[in-house]
């Protein structure tokens, strides 16, 4: 019996096997737009050439490229020759007449006598390089490789297959930001918009204006508590550091599209210049996250002084796209300033949202007079847009859609959808990110031609975007956790025809493009494929006794476990159904492809009365009246991935769900003193007051809402550390009663963060 279940768990995989010796599976991402598998195999080892013409050096180029890749993921050292192809070796040659339908198609073949990659320019070429790459990592492992025998005729959907990567609120380093560059061209995507300029930061030298990255680059970090005492953090890229990374990305067919806010989150550049504002008044560079009220002036030399900028921003980036922004600008500033009015009156203008379109359209003139075209966030839409603007649809696909009905090109990049800020999962070890969860199957299923289009209409989308905003993700591995495997997703839909896309084969083949990233010390994300461990907490503290239940978000996998806390592995009981243990006990489970290595790393669930009794952070809903989620670290810089706490910044207010409260005498709440640096504009009205008995103010638990019974006060300490812990007392009840806990300390002090709750009974109670 347990034979056949293995047998069952493997047909639910799908994934292929194969015996020793035999041709790897054909594990590609993006799937090829055209691909057969017919003939014999091909066997590549150090032996095997890689061969180009010796008159093309671009070739060539590329060329060495694989080899390079070979030798680092499957160290595998391949030979680059000149000269006319020959047998057993791996032919890169640009034809004219190869029969794809652009620049970046190519043709791929398998066959006993080598591989051959055929294409009409060097992007094709590049583009089937990758291609072949794969082909030789089908999955971990070293040295010579069988190479399925495949026919593959391939280019991609969409022209724009981008990553917006944002410098301005956490600074990469040039290694950082090229191995992003190093992972989109793996991925076949061929755009880097790179976010330079905002509130928090002013990233790019310009070497006019110095003040931008003297002053503009810096800031100070709020104070959390009296132990935590933040330098100033920041970093810019010089223009020699800029060139050699718009040189990098070029070699790996990226282009780097620049982009620098106006008229809105312009206020690292007033802490330079404070004459570029409205008030006249230098603030300091932003340690807030969200939407800052600084606007760029609207005179002339405002207007002077950012064409200034573009001038050394264009000789730097040869795109034909420049991003100017334009997105999240509150005009209160232009509103109550008589000179702004003043411009406006003598321009004809008669709301500040045209004001903005007149400001847009000056940038717009300026870039189409040197040959270049402006892009901008949706919100360039209101109050018109020159016509030859491009518009990337952020606000969800509303923009492209009435975008293209006017005619203009557009580029789907939306919120939540493909914001690589919103979290992969909820589960307890995610690290940060925003609320609600955006999994990889709802990356992989986005269709960035919205069905309101006609079919003319539709010509206008030029692809689709992965947006990285960086408030919460303060290093790299921040970066690659939240984009991993995320972006091979997007890679797929970008790339492959949609009739060719399927989830479950697309599943089938990411296991291989796992072992890329660990062959490449890429910190991906496994929240797909890690296990949940999940029961009735409440029957199981009644009963001594636990049913549990097994799954992971992609359903994908053999999910294997183990009941005595060891490590569970391949001949550890494979999961089928729920299954009783009792109490206590530890529950360890793993999800494993067919070749036995883990798509995710094990995870624990401790079953005991102290721990069924606890719910985490992630655990604690909102209370209700706003669904805003957000999960942070303690300090807005932090260097690791944990711990994090979910909060809501409109209210310091968690619910704990059904508490069994039989003999509960007391609670024990695990608290973080977290920054209230959050610019909410004009959503701060929508901050909630609780009213507070002490001048520092208490948690209070209340009993079934947030207007039940009170059944507990804690007071908060008079100067918190960075943690602590709140514990005391709760008047006993009898029955299964939510609990609404509430921090009722002023809205101008900090947010406080709950690690975890655990109800004591009497004899745990005491503090």
């Amino acid at each position: 019996m347990k034979k056949t279940r293995y047998v069952l768990a493997f047909a639910l995989c799908g994934l292929t096997a194969f015996a020793h010796g035999a041709a790897a599976p054909v594990n590609l991402i993006p799937m090829p737009a055209q691909l057969t598998v017919s003939g014999e195999a091909f066997t590549v080892n150090a032996q095997t050439p890689i061969v180009v013409d010796g008159s093309d050096a671009e070739a060539r180029h590329t060329a060495e490229y694989l080899a390079s890749l070979a030798a680092h993921t499957r160290h595998l050292s391949l030979q680059v020759k000149t000269g006319a192809p020959e047998v057993g070796a791996i032919v890169l040659k640009r034809d004219p007449q190869a029969p794809v339908a652009n620049a970046e198609g190519y043709t791929l073949d398998v066959t006993p006598q080598g591989i051959r990659i055929v294409a009409r320019d060097e992007a094709g070429l590049f583009y089937g390089a990758i291609t072949a790459w794969q082909l030789l990592t089908p999955m971990p492992g070293e040295g010579d490789v069988r190479v399925q025998p495949v026919h593959i005729r391939d280019e991609p959907r969409f022209a724009w297959r981008g990553l917006m990567l944002d410098s301005a609120r956490h600074f990469q380093t040039p290694d950082e930001v090229r191995t992003v560059i190093d992972q989109m061209a793996q991925h076949k995507l061929n755009t880097l918009h790179w976010h330079l300029t905002d509130d928090q930061g002013w990233r790019i030298e310009i070497k006019r204006y110095p003040e931008l990255t003297r002053i503009g680059a810096w800031r100070t970090p709020p104070t959390v508590s009296k132990a935590s005492q933040p330098g100033r953090y920041g970093g810019f890229y010089t223009q020699d550091d800029i060139r050699a990374i718009v040189a990098y990305a070029a070699e790996r067919h990226i282009t780097v599209v620049p982009e620098l806010d106006m008229p809105g989150h312009a206020q690292a550049a007033v802490a330079s210049y404070p004459e570029l504002g409205v008030t006249g008044t230098r603030p300091p560079v932003s340690p807030d996250w969200g939407v800052n009220p600084y606007l760029y002036n609207v005179d002339d030399n405002t207007i002077h002084f950012l064409q200034n900028v573009l001038d050394e921003v264009m000789a730097l980036f040869p795109s034909t796209y420049i991003h100017v922004g334009g997105d999240e600008a509150v005009k209160d500033q232009w509103k109550a300033s008589p000179a702004v009015q003043a411009r406006m009156r003598a321009l004809g203008i008669k709301t500040e949202d045209a004001m903005q379109s007149w400001f847009i359209e000056q940038m717009g003139k300026y870039l189409a007079a040197h040959d270049r075209r402006l892009i901008g966030w949706d919100e360039i839409l209101e109050g018109g847009v020159p016509p030859s603007a491009t518009v990337m649809s952020w606000r969800g696909t509303k923009g492209a859609i009435d975008a293209a009905k006017l005619g203009h090109d557009v580029v789907l990049a939306p919120a939540p959808q493909l914001y690589l800020d919103s979290m992969q999962s909820d589960l307890p070890d995610e690290t940060t990110g925003r609320l609600p969860s955006m999994s990889l199957q709802s990356y992989y299923t986005f269709e960035a031609v919205p069905k309101e289009l006609s079919t003319t209409q539709a010509k206008h989308v030029l692809g689709m975007q992965a947006t990285i905003f960086t408030e919460h993700m303060p290093t790299l591995r921040h970066v690659e956790h939240a984009a991993f495997p995320r972006m091979d997703a997007l890679s797929e839909a970008a790339w492959t025809p949609a009739k060719v896309r399927d989830w479950h084969s697309f599943l089938e083949r990411l296991p291989s493009q796992l072992g890329r990233y660990r062959m490449q010390d890429i910190a991906y994300a496994d929240s797909a494929f890690a296990p949940t461990i999940d029961l009735d907490r409440n029957a199981a503290i009644g009963s001594g006794h636990a049913s549990v239940t097994l799954s992971n978000q992609a359903k994908f996998g053999n999910v294997h476990y183990t009941a005595d806390g060891s490590e569970p592995g391949a001949s550890s009981p494979l999961y089928v159904h729920p299954f009783t243990v009792n109490l206590p006990t530890t529950i360890k489970a793993v999800a494993l492809a067919n070749d036995g290595i883990p798509l995710a790393a094990a995870r624990t669930r401790v079953l005991d009365l102290p721990s069924l009794r606890t719910r985490g952070t992630g655990e604690l809903e909102n209370c209700s009246g706003s669904d805003f989620r957000l999960r942070v670290q303690p300090t807005p810089d932090a260097t690791s991935m944990a711990p994090t706490y979910l909060i809501n910044v409109f209210d310091n207010c968690r619910m704990y769900r059904a508490a069994k409260l039989d003999g509960i005498a007391g609670i024990r709440v695990d608290t973080a003193t977290l920054p209230r640096n959050y610019a909410l504009a004009h959503d701060a009205k929508l901050v909630v007051a609780h009213k507070a008995n002490t001048p520092q103010g208490e948690l209070v638990v209340y009993m079934d809402s947030c207007k039940g019974k009170p059944i507990a006060s804690l007071p908060l300490p008079a100067d918190a550390p960075a943690t602590f812990t709140l514990q005391g007392a709760t008047a006993q009840q009898a029955g299964t009663h939510d609990l609404c806990l509430v921090f009722t300390s002023p809205i101008t002090g900090p947010i406080w963060g709950v690690g975890a709750v655990t109800l004591l009974p009497a004899d745990k109670s005491a503090p």
